[in-house]
C-alpha cells in the first residue's frame, strides 16, 4: 500500500516488540485499502439514473425508436457504473453509518482470523485501522475485558483517529500501540513465562 513503507513497517513492528516485553497482552497490526467493495450503491443508482432515461427524452421532446433507445439507456448505465465505481465517487455516495458496519464487522473478522482469540490468557489487542472509511478500533479480548473497561481505550482511539484522519497512518499505529501497552503493562505485566504467540507485524489487506 502507498501509505505504508517499508520503514513503516519496521517502526510499527518494533513498536509491538516493545510493547510486548513490557506485558503479558499479544499486539496484532492490520490495515485495510477498504472495508468493501460497496458494488450494490454505486451500480443501483447507475441503474435508476439508465432507467430515468426515456423520461428524460420525453421531457427533451426527443424520439427515438426502441432499439436506439436501448442503446443509450446501456450507454447510461455503463458510463455512470463507472464514474459512480470511482473509488473516491463511491466512497461520497456510501452513507457514513454503512461505512462504520462495514469496517466495524472487518475488524472482528480479522480478530479471529489472525488468532487473537486464541493465546493461552485472551490477552490478545487488534489494532485495526481502514484507510478509506478513515476507521480505527482497539478490539481486545475478555481476558483483557476483565479488569480494562471499555473507556480505557477512548483517549487512545481519539488519537490513533486523528492521526489516521491526517494521513499518519504509521504514526498513529505506534502511538497506539505504545499506549496500550503501558495500559496493559501496568494489569498484565511480562512474566518470565511468557512466550510470543502470534507474529509481530502489520497486516496490509
Amino acid at each position: 500500500m502507498a501509505f505504508i513503507t517499508a520503514a513503516d513497517r519496521q517502526r510499527i513492528e518494533a513498536a509491538i516488540r516493545a510493547a510486548e516485553a513490557t506485558t503479558s497482552g499479544e499486539f496484532v497490526t492490520v490495515v485495510a485499502r477498504t472495508s468493501d467493495h460497496y458494488l450494490t450503491l454505486p451500480i443501483l443508482y447507475a441503474s435508476g439514473l439508465a432507467l430515468m432515461t426515456p423520461l428524460v427524452l420525453w421531457l427533451l421532446r426527443i424520439e427515438t425508436q426502441a432499439l436506439p433507445l436501448f442503446l443509450i439507456q446501456v450507454a447510461v448505465f455503463v458510463t455512470l457504473a463507472l464514474v459512480f465505481l470511482w473509488p473516491p465517487v463511491t466512497m461520497r455516495l456510501v452513507p457514513h453509518g454503512a461505512k462504520l458496519h462495514h469496517a466495524a464487522r472487518l475488524a472482528r473478522e480479522q480478530f479471529f482470523l489472525r488468532g487473537l482469540h486464541e493465546t493461552a490468557d485472551r490477552h490478545g489487542v487488534l489494532l485495526f485501522v481502514s484507510a478509506a472509511e478513515r476507521y480505527v478500533e482497539i478490539v481486545a479480548d475478555r481476558g483483557i475485558h476483565a479488569k480494562v473497561p471499555d473507556g480505557a481505550w477512548d483517549g487512545i482511539v481519539g488519537d490513533f483517529t486523528r492521526a489516521v484522519g491526517e494521513g499518519r497512518v504509521a504514526d498513529g499505529f505506534v502511538m497506539a500501540i505504545e499506549r496500550c501497552g503501558d495500559l496493559l503493562a501496568s494489569h498484565f505485566p511480562r512474566r518470565p513465562e511468557d512466550r510470543d504467540e502470534l507474529a509481530n507485524r502489520l497486516f496490509e489487506i
